[in-house]
């Protein structure tokens, strides 16, 4: 909990920042407030970003300043003393990851340093700004995995909806610094305007990276949970950086609860919950076990093939007709062997297209214990042109609006 001279602290930087919002005098604003810049620390610094955000201040909005506001915070953040979790692999690895993403960026000043032609500079800048995209999975993998534990400690962590807003404006600066290497007419200011956007972006999340997000979240978090994610940041990919050699084991946390409900690494369910969401899938599934026996299937609203609860327990060889037995048989025995993973088929049934896929299923030690059988309507997929960003419910009803 914070005490009062707490909580005084953060209203006079919620003061300050409003301040700066407002285009009032940086100098003065300093000067009136620097006893409390002096001394705020990460977890004050979520806090008062929070209160900005509750204070209906949208986290765009935030942005315009936040580069004023994180300088001159920035003696008293580098000043604070953190201990990085036991546990600290995760953290090693986004912290690793910034490193190499430093010397890809490096690599470009360089370049710039080389006194080409504009031509010549853009054909060599191109490839290395495409390079920089794969850096997206380490703002994935803080969105899906590092973000959640911490908002789900404290109300304050809400704040990093923030830090998501920085990682979208480095995703579409770079989209852009593609788009102007490429074209043939744009000038050599806007090669380097766009280079500044994107040095100033994904160095200046760096910086925010090492001197709020980790020192928070090492002292919210518990061990355990940096374990959590450790384990969960294997199914990535690692940017600039070798992939740590390590296995996920997707069936370590299964838990059975009481009143037919189980729990795993991502998610409880019970099985009328399972039912519900195998049944609104937009595909019918079918699972054949390792001795060949018809275990389970969907009954999605609209099926493709006849299914009926007799088929239960049925080899699933009598469940084909006796000319494709042979390929269902090829296709077990491929699985089984390990010799493949997968099959598919599409074929044309009453006027629609029919996706038809097969997959393996094997457990934690690799050994085979089935076939998933899964079978789609793929037609009006198939007539997808563009993109749709807005919703629109009669299209998909064909309704005219």
């Amino acid at each position: 909990m914070r005490d009062l001279e707490q909580t005084d602290r953060i209203e006079k930087l919620i003061e300050y920042c409003r301040g700066l919002k407002s285009n009032m005098d940086g100098g003065q604003l300093y000067e009136e407030y620097e006893e409390y810049i002096a001394a705020v620390t990460p977890q004050e610094a979520f806090e008062v970003f929070h209160g900005l955000l509750e204070e209906g201040i949208e986290a765009d909005e935030i942005l315009q300043f936040l580069g004023k506001v994180i300088n001159v915070f920035y003696k008293s953040l580098l000043n604070h003393r953190w201990e990085k979790p036991k546990d600290d692999r995760f953290l090693m690895d986004l912290i690793a990851e910034n490193e190499g993403l430093a010397e890809k960026t490096d690599g470009i000043r360089e370049i710039l340093l080389e006194g080409h032609s504009l031509a010549t500079k853009k054909a060599k800048l191109l490839p290395r700004i495409e390079e920089l995209q794969e850096f997206d999975d380490h703002y994935v993998k803080k969105e899906n995995i590092l973000f959640p534990y911490m908002e789900n400690m404290a109300p304050k962590f809400h704040g990093l909806s923030i830090m998501w807003e920085l990682h979208d404006v480095v995703r579409n600066r770079l989209r852009e610094g593609i788009d102007i290497m490429k074209d043939s007419d744009s000038t050599e200011a806007e090669v380097n305007r766009i280079l500044g956007g994107i040095f100033f972006g994904m160095l200046g999340l760096k910086n925010k990276e090492e001197l709020i997000l980790f020192p928070a979240a090492s002292e919210v978090l518990e061990d355990r949970v940096w374990g959590q994610m450790y384990r969960q940041s294997l199914e990535y990919d690692f940017p600039f950086i070798e992939r740590p050699e390590a296995e996920v084991d997707m069936y370590d946390e299964l838990e059975i609860l009481e009143e037919g409900r189980f729990r795993t690494e991502t998610g409880e369910l019970n099985f009328e919950e399972i039912l519900m969401i195998f049944n609104a899938l937009p595909v019918e599934f079918t699972f054949v076990d390792e001795d060949n026996k018809v275990r389970y299937f969907t009954k999605p609203k609209d099926r493709l093939f006849p299914r009926s609860p007799a088929v239960i327990g049925r080899d699933v060889n009598n469940c084909h007709p006796p000319a494709s037995v042979h390929i269902v048989e090829e296709i077990v025995e491929s699985f089984r062997n390990g010799k493949e993973d997968s099959a598919q088929f599409w074929i044309d049934m009453k006027g629609r297209k029919i996706f038809i896929q097969y997959f393996a299923l094997r457990d934690n030690d690799g050994a085979y214990r089935g076939v998933l059988e899964v079978s789609q309507d793929i037609t009006e997929i198939q007539q997808l042109k563009g993109e749709r960003r807005l919703l629109k419910w009669g299209e998909d009803r064909g309704e005219d609006r």
